[in-house]
């Protein structure tokens, strides 16, 4: 399960609008607690993706480290990634599956004409992607 406080939220959809018609990316910075992650705070990082950042996001491990970094200055860690589908449904590619970690929570944001339509979160379980509830508060 997935807690998320609408401020942090609210700054993912404004990125992902901003961002369209290419993926916007970046990393959830909470506390985790047994199987719920619960995020405070969103921190954005640029798309380097070189070739093809209307369908793929990459972090580079600089900034990465700069959010490990943010984290831990407000006793965080990481514990998902953001990212949106312009144009495509909010679930995972395979390419998303291929790269992702257990233990993180994924959302995504499906971005139609500039806005966002709708969002998801997903968590890797035994190689697979499964979508996880999503819990706004405060």
């Amino acid at each position: 399960m997935l807690r998320i406080k609408g401020s942090a939220l609210e700054k993912i959809i404004t990125q992902a609008e901003r961002d369209y018609p290419y993926e916007t990316c970046g990393l959830l910075l909470g506390k985790i607690d047994g199987d719920v992650r619960t995020v405070f705070g969103a921190f954005e990082t640029p798309n380097v993706n070189p070739d093809r950042k209307n369908d793929r996001y990459e972090i580079a491990p600089e900034d990465y480290l700069k959010a490990e970094e943010k984290a831990r200055q407000f006793g965080l860690e990481i514990v998902g990634v953001y990212h949106s589908h312009p144009d495509h449904p909010d679930r995972p590619s395979k390419f998303d599956e291929e790269r992702a970690f257990e233990g993180f929570s994924y959302i995504i944001l499906s971005v139609s004409k500039g806005k966002v339509v709708s969002y998801k979160s997903w968590e890797l379980f035994e190689e697979k992607f499964r979508q996880e509830d999503i819990y706004v508060f405060g």
